[in-house]
């Protein structure tokens, strides 16, 4: 209330005086408490102050928790956030890991599959090789026996076609005699 009162009266004095320069016709302040209504404004401010000191503390106040929580809130999601990614990083180099570990595996089959077909395909051209040479030596071998059984029936043709002419009477005598000799030799 002291602070009132001295506004009264500092507002009085500011008021004559400037009254005084007005009277004078000069421009001047009107600091006539009653006439400027500064009392009613002074009891307006001081309500406002008062009451609204409670309310307007307790808004700031409200703010102030809202903000502070959201803050913890964000903290809260970038810690979680940061624990998420170092998760998915974590995944991440396990997942290349594995992935690393089966390009590798893949290449070792890659290279058995190699080998191992290498080796079938060569063991297929040995086959292959065998089975040719076998069909060649059969078919040498019937081609020789048809050869001969050839020989045979030509040779057969010109012994027929000559034995009249050199087999005469006497050869046949003693060939036939030649013939009973050798089987009364043979079987005693």
């Amino acid at each position: 209330m002291d602070i009132l009162l001295k506004l009264a009266i500092g507002a009085k004095v500011l008021g004559t005086e400037a009254v005084e320069t007005a009277e004078a016709g000069g421009f001047g302040l009107n600091f006539d408490i009653l006439e400027t209504n500064l009392v009613n404004l002074a009891i307006v401010a001081g309500v406002l102050i008062y009451f609204g000191r409670g309310f307007l503390g307790k808004t700031l106040s409200a703010r102030r928790t809202a903000i502070e929580d959201a803050i913890k809130e964000a903290e809260q999601r970038k810690k979680d956030a940061v624990s998420a990614l170092a998760q998915q990083q974590q995944k991440l180099a396990q997942a290349q890991g594995e992935a690393e570990k089966i390009r590798a595996a893949g290449q070792v089959a890659a290279a058995t599959a190699k080998a191992e077909i290498a080796a079938k395909a060569e063991l297929d051209i040995q086959r292959m090789r065998e089975a040719a040479t076998q069909d060649l030596n059969a078919d040498q071998a019937k081609v020789i026996n048809e050869l001969r059984q050839r020989v045979a029936a030509l040779a057969m043709q010109r012994v027929e076609s000559e034995l009249p002419s050199r087999l005469n009477d006497s050869v046949q005598q003693q060939l036939i005699d030649r013939s009973i000799a050798m089987l009364v030799g043979g079987d005693q």
